[in-house]
């Protein structure tokens, strides 16, 4: 953990920020400036500073994220309508936060 990451003290529950979802290796929680009608943020435990610092050993943490992208997207009723999970990968990418996380969007009325 590094201590002037904001998802390193949210992940590691040093803020007040509410999870949908915990598990030994990632939280998801609310995107505080949602570009969806359902933004959600999953984000591992582990700081990693993005998709290009990913090593081997990082495999199972990228595997729980997008499993657990798929169970939170039928926990809050999008996966039969369909949604986006999304990396973004350094500045050029729309990276903003220098921790991995993964966007889960969708909840849009077609």
């Amino acid at each position: 953990m590094t201590t002037d990451c904001i998802f390193c003290n949210i992940a590691n529950g040093k803020t007040d920020t509410e999870f949908l979802f915990e598990n030994e290796t990632l939280v998801v929680f609310k995107d505080i400036k949602p570009h969806a009608p359902v933004h959600l943020l999953l984000v591992p435990k582990k700081h990693i500073r993005s998709i290009n610092d990913l090593t081997s050993v990082d495999d199972a943490i990228v595997s729980s994220l997008i499993s657990a992208g798929k169970h939170m997207a039928n926990e809050v009723g999008i996966a039969a309508s369909g949604y986006k999970l999304v990396f973004n990968v350094e500045q050029g990418g729309g990276q903003v936060i220098f921790h991995l996380h993964l966007h889960l969007l969708g909840g849009w009325k077609r």
